[in-house]
């Protein structure tokens, strides 16, 4: 985040340097350098959303890639974390299962501005309701099927999805 952001809530710590702000809200160790901090991609909650580059950097990885696993790669878009993946993914109707390449440009601004609405809210002291996340075996809120959970990727996250609502490939085909 910029130097001159504001901190809502009450994090842990906050570091503040001439380029960046790191905040820890939890966790038990913060590990920050130039080199991985450049490394990053465009901040979710930066105040103005570069769905653009975001999009060029989700294009330039494997496109046999899941989207579900693509968001989480920081390199791409910094700071989208498991919970808020399969919220966006299910606002935005996308399985996570789909590889990047099944997806258009608009579909993938889709996820991404609703990644980005879901966390600033929030950020902001809302509480989104969650609907897919940890809720797997109980009715989806929008089409009343079960809602399903996996392991994802080589981290092996769990992702959360509705098979019916956001019907794709792999393990989310309706």
């Amino acid at each position: 985040m910029a130097p001159d952001a504001a901190v809502r809530g009450a994090p842990w710590l906050v570091l503040t340097g001439e380029r960046a702000k790191a905040v820890l809200r939890g966790g038990a160790v913060l590990e920050t350098s130039v080199r991985h901090v450049s490394a990053l991609g465009p901040d979710i909650l930066a105040s103005e959303l570069d769905g653009e580059a975001i999009i060029r950097n989700l294009r330039r990885a494997d496109q046999r890639r899941a989207v579900g696993e693509a968001l989480l790669d920081q390199r791409a878009v910094a700071g989208i974390g498991n919970i808020w993946r399969s919220e966006a993914l299910w606002h935005a109707r996308v399985s996570p299962w789909l590889p990047l390449a099944d997806l258009d440009d608009t579909e993938l601004h889709e996820v991404v501005c609703e990644a980005a609405r879901l966390m600033a809210a929030s950020r902001d002291g809302g509480r989104p309701r969650r609907e897919v996340y940890r809720r797997p075996g109980r009715p989806c809120r929008r089409c009343g099927e079960l809602l399903l959970s996996a392991r994802q990727g080589d981290a092996a996250r769990t992702v959360y999805w509705c098979p019916a609502c956001q019907a794709g490939e792999g393990l989310g085909k309706a």
